[in-house]
């Protein structure tokens, strides 16, 4: 129903490798699927329900975003991956569909940096909360993170911080 995520996940590691990164940096907790339009969004999410168990729907950057912890973990040259992110188009946007990123949690960013400083990381995200980096691979990215997506959903639900996504949002 996503495509074909384990040669996603190869090419992930392939891009890493040639950058100069391990692959035991840190466990990849997910990977990100972008839907191209609301339609998409409803007819997959309706069918990883029946795969696996939703942590959150909510809204995220003015669209929805769900994350499902997968009942069996997807595999690949990262180990076992359990969770996938399911990603409605921004509104007013454009963008290619399918999988699109994948996200490895670091013990320490500011260490990822020092410790391949010719990798060229994306910094901008290191200022917002939680702090990520970001390696693009075009037409993929890799981000990485301190603590996994499970971990942040946790959190967001424990402070009231998720925002629900409007009852009428996919009602045209």
């Amino acid at each position: 129903m996503l495509g074909d995520t384990r040669a996603f996940l190869e090419t992930l590691a392939r891009h890493m490798t040639r950058h100069g990164l391990p692959l035991n940096l840190g466990p990849m907790d997910h990977v990100c699927y972008r839907t191209a339009d609301p339609r998409e969004y409803l007819k997959l999410r309706h069918e990883l329900a029946a795969v696996g168990d939703c942590l959150v729907e909510g809204m995220i950057a003015g669209r929805p975003i769900i994350t499902f912890r997968l009942h069996q973990p997807l595999e690949g040259p990262f180990g076992p991956v359990p969770c996938l992110e399911l990603a409605a188009p921004k509104p007013g946007k454009t963008h290619l569909h399918g999988l699109e990123h994948g996200e490895i949690v670091v013990p320490d960013l500011e260490q990822l940096l020092r410790d391949y400083p010719a990798v060229p990381f994306d910094g901008k995200g290191l200022a917002q909360h939680p702090p990520e980096l970001t390696l693009s691979l075009p037409p993929y990215q890799l981000k990485f993170h301190l603590q996994s997506l499970a971990d942040t959903i946790a959190a967001e639900i424990a402070r009231d911080d998720v925002v629900p996504v409007p009852r009428d949002y996919f009602t045209p």
